[in-house]
Order: C-alpha cells, then structure tokens, then sequence
C-alpha cells in the first residue's frame, strides 16, 4: 500500500485539517521504496529501563544489571543481528572513543545499531530551553554518524500551558527543519515518533508531516504500542506509510484500555505499507524481560525476514 498525495490530502479533509492545499515544498509524501517488505528484528534498550543506569557515572553504569555494552552481548547470545542504542542510557559523558568502542563491541559480535533515540521536546517556546533541545539534537546526530546508527527516534513534545496546538506544532516543525538540514548533511535519519502529546493521532502527525520541508532523512518512527484511540490499528495503517523506523511492543491500548498485542496483524500493517527496514522489540510490560524477551523474540521471529 502507498499512500499518494491525493489520498493525504483525503485523510487531512477527513481529519479537519484546513491547511493541506498542495505548495511548493510540501514534505507529505512517503519514502520510495523498491516493492515488498524486509522486515529486519531488533532489540530496544528500553526493554530493560528498570535494569539500566541513566546517564550514570561509567563505575553506575558498570554496577547496573543491564547496560548498553551488556544488551549488545544479549543480543548476540540471542541470536540476533541488531539493537537499537536508546539514548537514555549513555553515560553522563560521552566521547568519540567511547562511541567507537560501542561500534567496535557491536561489530565484533556481528550486531548491527540499529538506530539511537531521545527524549527532545520541540514545542517550547522561542528561547534558551529550545535552544538547548535543538543543540542536544544535533549533538546526538553526530553520535549517530559516529556509531554508524542509521536513524535517530524523534519526539515531538507537548503543547505548553496556555499555548494553542496549532502553535505548538508549527513550532515542532520549526525544530524538525532545523535538525533536519544538519541530519542529512550527516545521513542521518530523523524518525517523529508517535508518542502522546502533538502526535496522539495520525491527524496531528499529518499536520506536523505537512510543514516538514522535502528529505529523504525524515520519516516516521512507527510504534506499535503508543496509540491509544478506539481503533489503534486502524491509526497505525494511516502512518506506516512514512515509517523509516519501526517498533513493535507486547500489548496496545484501545481508549486506553491495555490489551496483548496481536503481533501478526502488526507486521501485516508494515508489510502492506511496504516497510522495509528494522522492527526493534520495545518491551514495556511488568515481568522481568531477561524472561519475557527471548520467549517474546521466539514470537517475532517467524513474522521478520531477518
């Protein structure tokens, strides 16, 4: 399935988004793949959030259950060929030799990075935290080139008290446009991730897609778990398109309602969006994940090509 400019336009009408005529510089239309899907798995650092030491001291992060040097060797001990290194867990400082020595342990036991995140806010106002939010940005486009991470998960943020979100998205895509430029200078993928706040429904995702200028390093970071509507499935169909990321969790949220995913319908969704790229497992769910990991890998891997 692609989505042609067309139909988004159709989706922005039913959406009652007011602003999608055609322009120069529209940014809408979805990445050009070659036909068919390759689904390619991968593992979060997320998945251990509980067992990881944040931005920790390296005698914090070596004394924690999990850390990113220890997930690349789960990993590999799993049987698989990527991990995603989410930002969060990186050490308060980080050096260009500490990066090259994350690549080189990755590499050695044949895993790939399949991407980094952060946790950004681009829907503050004009002023020094934006600043600080879009510096960090870049900072991290420049860790990813290091790794060699191909795509970087972006949030959008919320909507500041007494602000509009009509304001707070054109800021969102302000922030993007700046980052981006630098990105691909990089080639470094940009990935919005729908993740509450602006990017709740497919309908604020489309409004923020449709200020982004012309890239081929922006895309979507499709998660599986984060829409909490009546038809989450339904949503996820409207955004997969886009996806240059994607991520799969053990359970979704109709009106926010939690309920086990059904795994095979998810992959069908990016498979008739013809994705093609990594599905790293985000596990969020309250049983240990050095149990409920593998036996949800054993899940997956049926489902992936690789």
């Amino acid at each position: 399935m692609t989505i042609s400019r067309r139909h988004l336009l159709g989706l922005a009408a039913t959406a009652g988004i007011s602003s999608l005529a055609p322009r120069p510089g529209f940014a809408a239309d979805p990445p050009q793949r070659t036909k068919g899907s390759l689904l390619k798995l991968s593992l979060a650092g997320y998945s251990f959030n509980r067992q990881m030491a944040r931005r920790g001291t390296p005698e914090q992060i070596a004394k924690a259950e999990m850390s990113l040097e220890k997930l690349i060797l789960f990993c590999a001990e799993q049987g698989l060929g990527a991990a995603e290194l989410t930002g969060y867990y990186f050490p308060a400082e980080i050096t260009p030799a500490y990066l090259n020595s994350l690549k080189a342990l990755a590499h050695r036991n044949g895993v790939v990075i399949s991407g980094t995140a952060i946790g950004n806010d681009f829907c503050l106002p004009e002023g020094e935290a934006r600043q600080k939010q879009l510096n960090e940005c870049r900072q991290w486009i420049d860790y990813a080139a290091i790794m060699g991470a191909p795509a970087i998960r972006i949030f959008a943020g919320k909507v500041p008290s007494g602000d509009s979100e009509e304001a707070a998205i054109t800021r969102c895509a302000a922030g993007i446009n700046e980052c981006l430029q630098y990105a691909a200078e990089k080639g470094v993928f940009l990935a919005l991730e729908n993740h509450g706040g602006i990017t709740a429904t497919p309908a604020q995702m489309l409004k923020i897609i449709q200020q982004v200028q012309p890239s081929e390093f922006f895309g979507v970071n499709f998660d599986s778990g984060n829409f909490q509507t009546a038809d989450p499935m339904a949503d996820l169909q409207q955004i997969a398109p886009y996806a240059v990321n994607a991520q799969i969790k053990a359970s979704i949220s109709i009106n926010g309602k939690k309920q086990p995913a059904n795994y095979r319908r998810i992959v069908e969704i990016l498979r008739n969006a013809n994705y093609r790229g990594f599905v790293a497992l985000e596990y969020e769910e309250s049983e240990s994940p050095f149990e409920a990991v593998p036996r949800i890998l054993a899940e997956l891997r049926p489902l992936m090509d690789g």
